[in-house]
């Protein structure tokens, strides 16, 4: 006998209804797809980008990820897209010669990379060499227009 007043607080068994028994279910799952099964992420991400307005920013993004695949390994290892700014794509060289040569190949960068991105994307090429390491040392400079190659 139980002190709870004679109520017995354990689960009841559920009946099970039509809408329950696998053999009333008007639609069944079968080895090839169907409308239920889960999207992959990459049909899904176009249409998060485009409802986001996010298209100009995965442009912008995909000149410095795919930069090997669009001007190839040849000039990728000697140079790298440093920064894109309202359409100007600034690259820097690893030598002043490669800045030099590349300056020579930049209307074929440029035309890969309108190819590949699309011509708003990349609208001017700037290619520079190598930041040269500055001649002032300490906190204290004199200013000067003389030439620096005599000392």
């Amino acid at each position: 006998m139980s002190f709870n007043g004679g109520y017995d607080y354990r689960p009841r068994p559920r009946r099970r209804g039509k809408s329950d028994d696998p053999r009333f279910r008007k639609e069944w799952s079968g080895p090839g797809p169907d409308k239920r099964d889960p999207e992959t992420l990459g049909s899904l991400l176009p249409q998060v980008v485009r409802k986001n307005g996010w298209t100009r920013k995965v442009a912008d993004a995909s000149v410095f990820g795919r930069w090997e695949a669009i001007v190839g390994a040849d000039i990728a290892s000697h140079c790298r897209p440093e920064q894109l700014e309202n359409g100007e794509l600034l690259v820097v060289a690893e030598s002043t010669a490669w800045a030099t040569q590349l300056r020579l190949f930049s209307r074929q960068i440029h035309g890969k990379l309108a190819a590949a991105l699309g011509p708003s994307v990349v609208k001017r090429l700037k290619i520079v060499g190598p930041k040269q390491p500055t001649r002032s040392f300490g906190p204290r400079r004199v200013r000067f227009n003389g030439s620096r190659d005599t000392f």
